[in-house]
């Protein structure tokens, strides 16, 4: 009887140390990509033509993920109509907030960045949406 109660107790005590460790790990690693802030100039040329799996490593996941659809009647509406485009385009925006500082003590709100086939292709700063 005592030594089911000892060995419950060292269990509990042993996945306790492991869940703190593991929160803490955690903690650590959304710190480290929060932390850093970067000028227009340098977010631009860090981010310029990088791809998602890149951005993902230096910012860490996106605030927010938005994809590009194509309405439905657009080809009828096109210049070149009847002509079929010879690669689909996969156009995707993520959003970041608070990454870009432009003065000493202010922010930008968001940061757009648009992959267009995995590159990031077009970049925006902005306090308003």
């Amino acid at each position: 009887m005592q030594l089911n109660r000892t060995i419950k107790l060292v269990i509990t005590l042993a996945l306790t140390l492991i869940s703190f460790t593991t929160i803490s790990y955690a903690d650590d690693v959304s710190s480290k990509h929060k932390s850093k802030k970067y000028s227009e100039d340098q977010f631009l040329q860090t981010f310029s033509g990088k791809s998602k799996k890149d951005t993902k490593e230096l910012l860490g996941e996106p605030a927010k993920k938005e994809l590009s659809v194509k309405p439905t009647n657009a080809s009828e509406m096109l210049a070149g109509k009847g002509q079929e485009s010879s690669k689909p385009v996969n156009v995707e925006m993520w959003y970041y907030n608070g990454v870009v500082s432009y003065a000493p003590k202010k922010t930008y709100k968001f940061a757009e960045l648009t992959f267009v086939n995995d590159r990031c292709m077009n970049i925006a700063f902005f306090n308003t949406k």
